[in-house]
């Protein structure tokens, strides 16, 4: 079975989404061949995005797999042959008037009328996209994010006098700002990759809370940074994954995230949950870890466990079950064949 995946152009700094698809095809079985199909342009503009989409159309497989981020090139596809992965409805609620019809028509509605399937990464994506399409429920799939297999379980004793707590990205939904307030008078040393505003530094500062900050890290640093922490803190306002509360799981970190979006489906009993619109719940949950040994050895030996959910294997072969689904009788007797 042939399959093509389209891959967007990432930008400086993103390579969240094509690192996730780089571990599935690796976990792949011998009846997969595929060939990775990269965008010219960024996504930006419509001419641009139109050559993408004309440049798709000469690339298709047995299956066609858009990896998120670029749902227009399903315009031109063989709408039976193309799945697409639909990774947060994020973007959307943050968009009004005009410029949120014309998005809700060419990101969400024209490209679900043009694929067989839609993935999506957890089942609180899928509840969003329902809500947002309307569509038939049966279409949309979950298969979750899986754990690069370069994470290993990497034991460290807990520095309960000042430990060092990471902390992954700096964006709106990160919650950066209340994760500060809750640290405050707390002796820690916060390890931040992403990069963070003015804004956002100075409050830090004015905060007295000891930080560093770590940008474009290659992935063996950053399985570096969550072998150096002790603690991975993760109280985002929105979450289409999640895949930091898995890595730090894997590595063997205790993890405090939020209450809310796909964090407790990720989580588990794996991590310590608060209310990331709460400060003193956020801090709650981070002294909680830092003063109960019993409770904070739990959580990583829930972490082991909880991981194994999203082995790199499991979450190929769900892949490769949907591509066969795909198939018609009469493709796959001439793959057999």
């Amino acid at each position: 079975m042939k399959v093509t995946f389209y891959q967007r152009k990432p930008a400086p700094g993103s390579f969240s989404l094509e690192k996730l698809f780089s571990d599935v095809r690796a976990s792949f079985s011998d009846e997969i061949t595929y060939k990775v199909v990269i965008n010219r342009f960024l996504s930006r503009g419509v001419i641009r995005r139109l050559v993408n989409t004309v440049e798709a159309m000469l690339h298709q497989g047995d299956i066609n797999h858009i990896t998120g981020d670029v749902h227009y090139l399903s315009y031109f596809l063989r709408k039976k042959k193309t799945v697409l992965t639909i990774l947060d409805c994020g973007a959307f609620e943050y968009l009004q008037g005009f410029k949120r019809t014309v998005f809700f028509y060419l990101w969400y509605w024209l490209p679900e009328k043009r694929v067989s399937i839609i993935t999506v990464i957890s089942e609180s994506v899928k509840k969003d996209l329902l809500h947002i399409l309307q569509c038939d429920p049966k279409k949309v799939r979950v298969v979750y994010c899986c754990i690069s297999r370069l994470y290993k379980r990497k034991p460290k004793m807990f520095n309960q006098d000042k430990p060092i707590i990471l902390m992954i990205g700096a964006t709106k939904n990160k919650n950066i700002f209340r994760t500060i307030d809750a640290l405050r008078d707390i002796r820690c040393r916060l390890n931040i990759v992403g990069n963070i505003s003015a804004n956002q530094k100075q409050y830090l500062k004015t905060s007295n809370i000891e930080y560093e900050i770590f940008l474009n890290l290659e992935e063996s640093k950053m399985i570096g940074m969550y072998e150096m922490s002790d603690m991975l803190i993760f109280a985002s306002t929105y979450e289409g994954f999640g895949l930091p509360i898995i890595e730090a799981n894997v590595v063997g970190r205790p993890v405090v995230t939020s209450n809310i979006s796909s964090m407790p489906e990720v989580a588990g009993n794996a991590a310590c949950l608060v209310d990331p619109y709460d400060v003193e719940s956020i801090r709650k949950g981070i002294l909680k870890v830092i003063e109960d040994k019993e409770y904070r050895d739990e959580l990583i030996e829930s972490g082991y466990t909880n991981a194994d959910r999203f082995r790199s294997k499991e979450i190929s072969s769900q892949y490769e079950e949907l591509y066969r689904e795909m198939l018609t009788p009469k493709d796959a007797n001439r793959l057999d064949n």
